[in-house]
């Protein structure tokens, strides 16, 4: 797991936390990798909405996105939680925020082969 504490943006990220479509985006896709389809209809939201909200969650690295290869040919994408815990501490200096989040097995592969 990687502990993340610098250049989190408390507001967007209360913000989005604050919003239930978010929250069952990363409840959803922390059991198993999800499309934008099935998050649609888990959300009971429209897919472009779906897709608003993965955009924001990828940028902020809560969410990470395989492409899902088919044997028809038709390749979908599928959306995984990355985010593992949040805390939010009050200091004099206001709201901070630490995430941890999970790794993925790709990037602990490269960081083994690197270690080498």
């Amino acid at each position: 797991m990687i502990n993340v504490d610098d250049d989190c943006d408390t507001a967007t990220i209360a913000t989005l936390l604050g919003d239930e479509c978010s929250r069952t985006i990363l409840e959803e896709t922390v059991v198993q990798p999800l499309s934008a389809k099935e998050l649609s209809h888990r959300c009971d939201v429209s897919t472009p909405t779906v897709y608003r909200r993965l955009e924001t969650l990828r940028d902020l690295d809560l969410v990470s996105e395989q492409t899902n290869p088919s044997t028809d040919g038709h390749h979908h994408k599928v959306y995984t939680a990355t985010l593992d815990h949040l805390t939010i501490d009050l200091t004099e200096d206001g709201f901070v925020l630490h995430l941890t989040r999970r790794e993925r097995m790709a990037d602990r592969f490269t960081r083994f082969i690197e270690d080498m």
